[in-house]
């Protein structure tokens, strides 16, 4: 199981002025594409003055049709593997990142509970996943998390952690937290 992850407000905060202060140094612009959180890590980020410098699109695609409609994730892709995915959250990033414009997008999907999970993917499943400019290439990566608690608490440790690795993607820092 992962750690848990703060879920405050001040923590969130915190994490997204330093994202912000990070984006704006490098001139970088960043995007999200959210299915489990709902519009959380876009409010973390536009909670933060002067966010509308660094931060353009928030996209809430929590239907497998919406992910297809405007992310582009390819349907047979969510058909084979479903929503909580690798493969899929890579897909929403590039997604988020091609329609935005923006040098780096990140892209959650997970069962955040009370129901819907599964042996396979049990409530507290997140796939965390980024994509990121380099020249004219786009990359992106992910990272599996097993959080714990009810839903509230699925979800915010996942805007934590998605703010985490934005943070860590913009300094330098590791990859995967």
């Amino acid at each position: 199981m992962t750690e848990p992850l703060t879920t405050s407000a001040a923590e969130q905060q915190a994490l997204a002025t330093r994202l912000g202060q990070a984006l704006t140094a490098n001139h970088w612009t960043v995007a999200a594409a959210e299915s489990c959180t709902g519009g959380g890590i876009a409010a973390a980020i536009t909670d933060i003055p002067g966010s509308s410098g660094w931060f353009g699109y928030g996209l809430v695609t929590y239907s497998n049709d919406a992910k297809v409609r405007m992310l582009g994730v390819p349907e047979q892709m969510l058909i084979q593997n479903g929503a909580v995915s690798e493969s899929v959250v890579r897909a929403m990033a590039e997604g988020a990142a091609r329609i935005s414009g923006a040098d780096l997008a990140i892209a959650v999907s997970g069962v955040a509970g009370p129901e819907g999970g599964s042996e396979e993917k049990p409530v507290g499943t997140v796939w965390l996943g980024w994509a990121y400019r380099r020249g004219e290439a786009l990359l992106s990566d992910a990272h599996l998390h097993r959080f714990e608690g009810d839903r509230a608490a699925v979800r915010g440790q996942t805007v934590t952690a998605a703010l985490q690795q934005l943070l860590a993607l913009t300094t330098g820092g590791k990859t995967t937290v």
